[in-house]
């Protein structure tokens, strides 16, 4: 066999992992933002000053270190004890937390409105709903790490793509983008439609002519350079691109005809129907057994092209949830609720897809059917009502220590006078990697698509030991992250539109 064809069938003919192991893997990210938090905290505590000397290398180290570094290990030679990471990170946490509230515990005392209570009556204050940020943030950056460990023996065949059916951590990883892209759109966010319909309908059809571009370079690239394809993923000329590209037109027209406020119901019949026809028609067979690949565009990019459907339902959901989450609200308790709902509203979801695998079918990112959308919204929202509870646990440390400037994370209502402090909470802000990622979140994935091609045409993956193989996957990944936040230190936001 040729490298090519080695490398191809590296990636194919997987069966995934259990939907246990992908949701124990959402407690890792909110424990390492607290961590980092908890860090930062300490440093303020005993220097009495922030951002840290050096900022634009000492903030990108700490946040390499703190943030990427444990996901890179977990998901490569950390995979098979990734239980113990997360008990161990979290034991170190709450040991840090309980030093912090002790060495404060007598200021807590002279100054009751520390207390657990008048917490929960306490007001936040944002620009950007840090949760749904980090959320979309670490999608991109799991998907960036993914996309080229994929290629290494180290990464394991579990959490790469399933060929049909089955749940890997980066089928979860193509829904949860689609998932944490409609959380943001201009419908979730509650914007009117400016003029006509017919106008905001003209307009979207513009606004995707990046991702267009993008999954044109992307497949002339690929068919000039030879490199590796598994055309079971979406086809022979479709690309993730392309289905963005057409899942936000087609969620805008129907945005434009329907209220915003029947997404989840709009979502759930587009799911339901699309299920109905794979059981009562030959088109399960055509997607899964045809590979008379010959024949056309539509038997050529089959997978690709129908499973636009599920991830429109993926999509109709997420501004569902995107538009409740965006509601104003202003004290914590009110934030506690809606946490709650999210996790409620997962596990909901979750016992729907139990069901659905028991007398329908298992999950199949490659048919994009019910079970894949089920679990798709329920994993997203878990992994955000996680990333909430980490934002409250700092948003306490940051009033029982006195230090409002861990970056990405809810803010203590000031008072209007305080602009000291907001200047240097802006400062930190301006050195923290997950605001760098999050002003040039498109940018980051091409880079990280760039970067993941010019090093499998450096590299033999497939030889590569394990400690090699980490070395070039930091590498790949500080270098990613370095670029992101020389643009952010610098306030460049690279646009495609």
């Amino acid at each position: 066999m040729s490298q090519r064809d080695l490398k191809e069938a590296f990636v194919s003919n997987l069966n995934g992992t259990s939907l246990q192991e992908v949701a124990l893997g959402s407690f890792l990210t909110p424990l390492c933002l607290i961590s980092r938090g908890l860090l930062l905290t300490l440093y303020h505590l005993a220097r009495g000053t922030l951002p840290l000397p050096l900022p634009l290398i000492s903030h990108l180290l700490l946040d390499f270190c703190v943030l990427i570094l444990p996901l890179v290990l977990s998901c490569t030679v950390l995979s098979n004890d990734l239980h113990q990471v997360i008990l161990s990170l979290a034991f170190v946490t709450a040991g840090v937390f309980f030093y912090l509230y002790r060495i404060n515990h007598h200021r807590s005392a002279r100054h009751p409105q520390n207390t657990v209570s008048t917490f929960l009556q306490s007001h936040v204050q944002f620009n950007q709903l840090p949760f749904v940020t980090i959320f979309r943030v670490f999608v991109n950056v799991k998907t960036a790490i993914s996309i080229l460990a994929v290629d290494f023996s180290v990464f394991p065949r579990r959490y790469a793509k399933t060929e049909t059916y089955g749940t890997g951590v980066m089928d979860f990883g193509v829904g949860a983008y689609v998932f944490a892209n409609a959380l943001v759109c201009p419908e979730a966010r509650g914007k009117n439609i400016s003029g006509s319909k017919m106008n905001h309908i003209a307009k979207q059809l513009l606004s995707v002519w990046p991702l267009v571009v993008l999954g044109m370079g992307r497949l002339v690239s690929l068919k000039m350079s030879g490199y590796h394809e598994h055309v079971t993923e979406y086809g022979v000329h479709w690309n993730f691109f392309f289905t963005l590209a057409i899942v936000r037109v087609v969620a805008s027209v129907l945005l434009a005809v329907f209220p915003v406020s029947w997404s989840w119901v709009i979502a759930l019949l587009i799911s339901g129907f699309y299920q109905f026809t794979l059981e009562t028609s030959e088109l399960k067979a055509f997607i899964i057994h045809n590979n008379d690949r010959e024949k056309g565009f539509l038997h050529a990019n089959k997978e690709g092209i129908f499973s636009v459907v599920g991830y429109v339902a993926i999509y109709m959901a997420g501004v569902q949830v995107g538009l409740y989450v965006m509601q104003p609200r202003s004290n914590v308790r009110q934030w506690f609720k809606t946490l709650f709902n999210l996790f409620l509203g997962s596990f909901v979801l979750y016992t729907a897809l139990f069901t659905c695998q028991a007398f329908v079918e298992p999950v199949s990112r490659r048919l994009a059917n019910l079970p894949f959308f089920l679990w798709s919204v329920a994993q997203s929202m878990f992994f955000m009502s996680c990333l909430g509870m980490a934002d409250m646990f700092l948003l306490f440390s940051k009033r029982t220590s006195g230090c409002h400037l861990v970056p990405s994370s809810w803010n203590p209502h000031k008072k209007e006078q305080d602009l000291v402090s907001d200047k240097k909470t802006g400062e930190v802000e301006r050195h923290c990697l997950v605001q760098a990622v999050s002003r040039n979140q498109l940018l980051f994935f091409l880079l990280a698509n760039v970067f993941t091609g010019l090093t499998n045409s450096i590299v033999d993956t497939l030889v590569c030991s394990n400690s090699f193989s980490l070395c070039v996957l930091m590498s790949y990944m500080f270098v990613n992250c370095f670029v992101i936040s020389v643009l952010h230190h610098y306030g460049i936001t690279v646009k495609f539109w």
